[in-house]
C-alpha cells in the first residue's frame, strides 16, 4: 500500500504442500494519469480564507497532470499550469529505479512562481499582507521566485531511502515589499538574490499505511546548505518521526515529533516563518502563525475506529467497484515551542505553547484524509476546524 501503486491489497493463504505454504496477493491498481482542474483559495488553511470572507478574488485556478508509474517503475511525472490571483508553473520527473537493481533513480524539478500578495511581516500573531490591488500600477507581482534542482535516489533497502539533491533560486520582490520590510529576502536589504541549494534526505518508512498510520515507525531527516553568501548563507535542519501503537483489535495511539534549526540565527524574513505553514501546525492554533528559526512540537492522538464501509460504485470496474471508508473518533493534546531572536512582534514565539480537542477523520480512497476538529487552545480559544489531505 505505501508504494501508492493500489487501492486495496488482500493477502490469503491458498494452500499447503508438506513444508510448502503457496500465498495468494490479490492487488487492486490504481489509475495513474489524473489530468484534472486545479482551483484553491491562497490562503494558508480554509479557516483563513473563511477570515476573507470566502473571496472569490482570492482564487488560483489552472490544471495539473500527475502521471503516476509512468514507466512501469512507480516513476512520477508532474506539469502543473496554475494561474488567477498568482502564478506557479511546475515540471517535475522522478525515476526511482533507473538500473537493474532497484536501487538507484534519479529526478528534475523546475518551479517558478508569481504572486500579487505578499507576507513581508508578522502582526498580532497573524500574517500581515501586501496586496499589489491597493498600490499604485495595481496587478503588478510583488514577488517572484524559480528553483531548479537535480537529484540522486538510492534506496538500499525495502525501508530506507536517501536523496541528494543539487540546484539554484532566485527570488526578487517589488520595491513596496522591500519599503515594509527591507530583509525580507535577504539579510543585507537586496531585492533579489540568486543562490545555489545543496540537500540530503534520509527517510525510513516501516507502518501500515503512511498516509495514515496505526502501527509502526517512520521518519524523515533533512539537511540543506542554501546559498553561501552574506546575502543568503544558512544551514537547514529538519526532523520529523511518527510512532504508532495499536490498541486492541480498533484503537491507536500516536505520538508525532517535528522539528526545525535554521543556522546562523540570523536569516531574512522569508526564512523565519514555522509554525501554521504547511503541515507544521499545532491543532487549536490554525488561525495564527508563528516566526522562528529553531521550533519543535509534538502531537499525541487517541483514536478508536466506529464504521468501517464501502460504497459500491455504478461502474463495472475490477479496481474500482466500491469506494472504501474508514471513520475514526479521536483525541488529541500538542505541544510546541517557537523560537525568534531577531523578528519580535510575534507574541507566541519563545514560549511554550498547548492544545487540545477531539474530533472525526476520515479514510478514503487515494490517501484522502478528512479532518474534522475542535480545538483548545490555552489562550482561551475553541472552535471547529477541517483540513483535508492528499496527494493532488
Amino acid at each position: 500500500m505505501n508504494t501508492r501503486l493500489f487501492n486495496d491489497v488482500v493477502i490469503s493463504l491458498r494452500s499447503f504442500r508438506g513444508y510448502l505454504v503457496d500465498v495468494e496477493i490479490d492487488v487492486k491498481e490504481r489509475w495513474y494519469v489524473f489530468p484534472i482542474p486545479y482551483l484553491k483559495p491562497i490562503d494558508r488553511n480554509l479557516q483563513t480564507w473563511a477570515d476573507k470572507g470566502y473571496s472569490l478574488d482570492r482564487i488560483n485556478y489552472g490544471a495539473k497532470l500527475n502521471y503516476y508509474n509512468t514507466t512501469g517503475r512507480n516513476d512520477v511525472l508532474k506539469v502543473w499550469l496554475i494561474t488567477g490571483y498568482s502564478r506557479q508553473v511546475q515540471v517535475s520527473y522522478n525515476q526511482p529505479f533507473m538500473d537493474g537493481s532497484l536501487k538507484s533513480g534519479y529526478g528534475i524539478n523546475f518551479n517558478y512562481s508569481a504572486m500579487k500578495e505578499v507576507n513581508p511581516r508578522t502582526v498580532n500573531n497573524k500574517q500581515f499582507f501586501l496586496r499589489a490591488d491597493s498600490l499604485p500600477k495595481a496587478g503588478r507581482f510583488l514577488e517572484e521566485t524559480m528553483t531548479g534542482s537535480i537529484q540522486w535516489n538510492y534506496r538500499p533497502g525495502l525501508k530506507t531511502r536517501h536523496v541528494i539533491r543539487a540546484g539554484f533560486g532566485m527570488s526578487k520582490i517589488d520595491s513596496a515589499v522591500w519599503n515594509v520590510n527591507n530583509n525580507y529576502i535577504s539579510k543585507s536589504g537586496k531585492t533579489q538574490v540568486v543562490y545555489p541549494e545543496i540537500s540530503y534526505t534520509m527517510n525510513f518508512l516501516d507502518v501500515d499505511y503512511a498516509p495514515y498510520p496505526l502501527r509502526g515507525f517512520m521518519a524523515e531527516t533533512q539537511l540543506i546548505r542554501r546559498g553561501f553568501g552574506s546575502d543568503v548563507g544558512m544551514w537547514l535542519l529538519n526532523v520529523k518521526a511518527t510512532k504508532a501503537w495499536e490498541i486492541g483489535a480498533k484503537g491507536s495511539f500516536s505520538t508525532q515529533l517535528t522539528s526545525t534549526v535554521r543556522l546562523p540565527f540570523k536569516q531574512p524574513f522569508s526564512q523565519h516563518r514555522l509554525m501554521g505553514y504547511g503541515d507544521f501546525y499545532l491543532r487549536g492554533m490554525e488561525k495564527y502563525v508563528i516566526d522562528g528559526v529553531l521550533g519543535g512540537m509534538t502531537r499525541n492522538t487517541l483514536r478508536r475506529e466506529i464504521l468501517n464501509f464501502s460504497v459500491p460504485l455504478p461502474i463495472r470496474s475490477q479496481s474500482h467497484d466500491r469506494v472504501p471508508f474508514r471513520i475514526y473518533a479521536k483525541t488529541y493534546a500538542d505541544l510546541g515551542y517557537s523560537y525568534s531572536k531577531y523578528f519580535r512582534e510575534n507574541s507566541l514565539n519563545n514560549k511554550l505553547l498547548t492544545t487540545a480537542g477531539f474530533g472525526i477523520d476520515i479514510v478514503s480512497l487515494y490517501d484522502v484524509v478528512l479532518r474534522f476538529e475542535y480545538s483548545f487552545n490555552q489562550l482561551g480559544q475553541n472552535g471547529f476546524f477541517f483540513h483535508v489531505r492528499n496527494d493532488f
